[in-house]
């Protein structure tokens, strides 16, 4: 091969790799309690780019923590998963997600109470519709649970990123009252469940 086409074949695989599109990204919402427990079920699993916890579902623009917490505003705790579809699928996202929550707790979860802690799934677009009533038909016949599922299956309407100090709340307050008798237990728990898929 002349040097002159080698050339040339390279530097198109260079402009190539320079252009490539960015990774594939979807994005999962889940509310399910508090956001500080909801958000460290999905920190550090394969494939999960970032975990955001905010607010959706509700009627207010641009809502602050303190008007959530009221309960007026129509919208749940709750988080945006951005993840890569190529190295974990929304199904293991929903299975990870039923595993953080009680599914038969309608207003609240655990110790938290009021609509703004409901258990929900907002899915965006029909093919998450599906895997999301699926996964939840699967658990219904399941003989280990009894009852009926009251988590929520609705269109994902638009999220509002929550405060600063919300981010990663567990990990950066370990000690604080609330994550050592309720957020710590619950990601011990999960870890026990998933502790393989958590490897990297």
């Amino acid at each position: 091969m002349r040097t002159g086409v080698l050339v040339s074949l390279i530097l198109a695989a260079v402009v190539s790799l320079a252009f490539a599109a960015p990774p594939e990204r979807s994005t999962a919402i889940f509310a399910g309690g508090c956001f500080w427990c909801e958000e460290t079920a999905f920190e550090g699993l394969p494939g999960v780019i970032s975990v955001t916890s905010g607010y959706t579902g509700g009627h207010v623009k641009n809502p602050t923590y303190e008007q959530v917490s009221s309960g007026g505003t129509g919208h749940a705790e709750s988080v945006e998963v951005v993840f890569d579809p190529t190295k974990t699928s929304y199904e293991k996202l929903l299975e990870v997600y039923w595993h953080n929550v009680d599914p038969f707790q309608k207003d609240g979860q655990f110790c938290d109470h009021g609509n703004q802690y409901r258990p929900a799934i907002f899915y965006q677009g029909e093919a998450q519709k599906k895997a999301a009533e699926e996964s939840k038909r699967k658990l219904e016949e399941d003989p280990k649970f009894k009852g009926k599922i009251v988590t929520q299956i609705v269109p994902a309407t638009e999220f509002y990123p929550a405060e600063e100090y919300h981010q990663r709340y567990f990990e950066r307050n370990p000690t604080q009252g609330y994550c050592t008798m309720v957020v710590a237990p619950k990601v011990a728990k999960f870890r026990k469940l998933h502790l393989e898929r958590l490897r990297k």
